[in-house]
């Protein structure tokens, strides 16, 4: 059972990374696009911190859905995220379910995630490296 999970592991960690980009570009489009929806906050200037947030939400989640650069990426996203966090949310209380902060923990530590497994399948990163297992479970 082991063995079968294993083989699977990079096609479930490409389809976790596929669906953390896609939502994690909808924050950004919506911060600088208004779309789905305008922030309740209202459109931040595009040099503002919100505004340079949605610039990395939207180029970085952009650039992790196709996997490109993920670990540099990745790495960069888990910092705002961070940030994110002890800036914004921490302040108002220090429990994330009361803080609002519960998406910018998780995102933190799921591109810390990528930063140490890499794309997984699907990936240009991928693609781009010589052939053979390149982890563990892919062995």
């Amino acid at each position: 059972m082991s063995a079968t999970l294993d083989r699977w592991s990079p096609y479930a960690l490409a389809v976790l990374r596929i669906v953390t980009a896609l939502i994690f570009m909808e924050h950004g489009m919506q911060k600088l696009f208004g779309f789905p929806a305008p922030p309740e906050s209202g459109m931040p200037p595009l040099l503002s911190l919100f505004g340079i947030g949605a610039v990395l939400e939207l180029v970085g989640g952009f650039l992790i859905l196709i996997g490109l650069f993920t670990r540099p990426v990745a790495f960069i996203l888990a910092g705002e995220m961070a940030v994110a966090y002890w800036m914004f949310h921490a302040p108002q209380s220090p429990y994330p379910a009361l803080n609002g902060g519960d998406a910018a923990i998780l995102y933190c530590f799921v591109f810390l995630l990528f930063v140490f497994t890499g794309p997984g399948a699907w990936s240009i990163d991928r693609a781009r490296q010589p052939t053979g297992p390149r982890h563990s479970w892919e062995r």
